[in-house]
């Protein structure tokens, strides 16, 4: 089955130089129905809103939106009798849960790699994706990476964060706080209690295979996770409340992709250099960031003071300040080029990523990263959080 995208975009069929990518995906999992329906009702939105609404019409003047609706249409159709909880469906026609089927940085998953999946890793290696959403249903929560973790990423410490965790708590409360009952944290009773709608996601619970871990380390896209419904496929009289509901968080969340920095890395002769590796001094990356061909590089940060880490095989790296200002520009991240004082050989810079190799790449990692080491008030929230949770079992 094909695997329909739209894309809403000035330049929709290519990629401009200095207009990040951003995607929404919905109903990897068949039964979960919300963001699918919510994905259509947001195409209908940004296609009759274009020139007529600025925020709409600046939005898609200087991003380009590719929005999958369905990622998994068999297993929608495969539902015959919808479920709050449960349905058949979940999985593909091969019954596979398709966030369990990526490449897992933490252990090895040696599942039977599935069409979808498959089609969606190659989609990521054609586009230069800065951020997404995927989209799901039997929680109210913005979950952020990661999913599965070990020992280097505070794994001991009931969770399992990013080098770059201010920036995806950031993401996950945009989303919530925009979502009156996602905010509130406990809209779902039945279900765990969430401060503000938000979640880290080993936190909650963790798993292996998951999309958005691999969409971070592999794709270079900031991904996280939204759960959109407490019922996974509620009645339709429903859904007009829903896209009420999550209307403004969308569009929202989609304005993210224009935050910290961007800009091109050149040679001292103006030849941009593609595979450069591009990342912030005290936030490096297991699979490290490089500039795509045109020598683009895309970084989400907020406000404040960063290095930047530019680094050649066979230069010295080149290092050099940024200062994200409070009050980011009208729809775009600050630009910055980076032209670096000698000539590049192109050639000699390898186009694949040999340190990226798709193997669990943290399982030897042996100590925390600066964004990753424990503090006395983690510490303290996570004993909270466990005895709360020892509490109400």
């Amino acid at each position: 089955r094909n695997l329909w995208v739209l894309v809403v975009g000035r330049s929709p069929k290519e990629h401009r130089i200095g207009i990040p990518e951003f995607k929404y995906v919905a109903n990897m999992h068949g039964d979960e129905t919300v963001g699918r329906e919510l994905l259509l009702h947001l195409i209908d939105h940004l296609v009759t809103s274009d020139g007529k609404d600025p925020e709409i019409t600046n939005l898609i003047n200087n991003t380009r939106i590719h929005i999958m609706p369905s990622m998994n249409p068999d297993g929608f159709e495969a539902v015959k009798k919808p479920d709050c909880y449960y349905s058949i469906g979940r999985e593909n026609y091969n019954q596979y849960d398709l966030n369990r089927n990526f490449p897992d940085a933490f252990e090895y998953n040696n599942v039977s790699r599935q069409p979808e999946t498959e089609a969606v890793m190659k989609w990521l290696n054609t586009e230069t994706f800065v951020l997404s959403a995927n989209l799901h249903g039997g929680a109210l929560v913005a979950s952020y990476p990661f999913d599965n973790g070990v020992q280097a990423t505070g794994a001991l410490y009931s969770r399992s964060l990013t080098p770059d965790d201010d920036v995806f708590q950031y993401l996950a409360h945009t989303y919530a706080s925009r979502n009156p009952n996602m905010k509130k944290g406990d809209e779902c009773k039945s279900k765990m209690n969430f401060p503000n709608g938000v979640t880290n996601g080993y936190s909650w619970y963790p798993l292996q295979g998951g999309m958005q871990d691999y969409n971070y380390i592999w794709a270079q896209c900031f991904e996280i996770t939204l759960e959109l419904s407490c019922c996974k496929y509620p009645r339709e009289e429903k859904l007009p409340s829903f896209w009420n509901n999550n209307k403004a968080s969308l569009i929202e969340y989609m304005k993210q992709v224009h935050l910290g920095v961007k800009g091109q890395v050149f040679d001292q002769n103006g030849n941009p250099l593609p595979h450069v590796i591009v990342e912030v001094q005290d936030r490096k990356h297991i699979c490290p960031y490089r500039t795509n061909k045109y020598g683009e590089y895309y970084l989400l940060l907020l406000p404040g003071s960063y290095i930047i880490n530019v680094t050649v095989p066979g230069h010295e790296p080149y290092l050099t300040k940024v200062i994200i200002p409070e009050k980011s520009q009208n729809f775009s991240a600050l630009k910055k080029d980076i032209l670096l004082p000698f000539q590049g050989q192109l050639d000699s810079i390898p186009a694949s990523n040999p340190s990226c190799p798709m193997i669990p790449l943290y399982r030897n990692l042996p100590s925390h990263s600066a964004a990753t080491k424990p503090s006395l008030f983690l510490f303290l929230v996570t004993l909270l959080h466990i005895f709360f949770k020892q509490s109400k079992m």
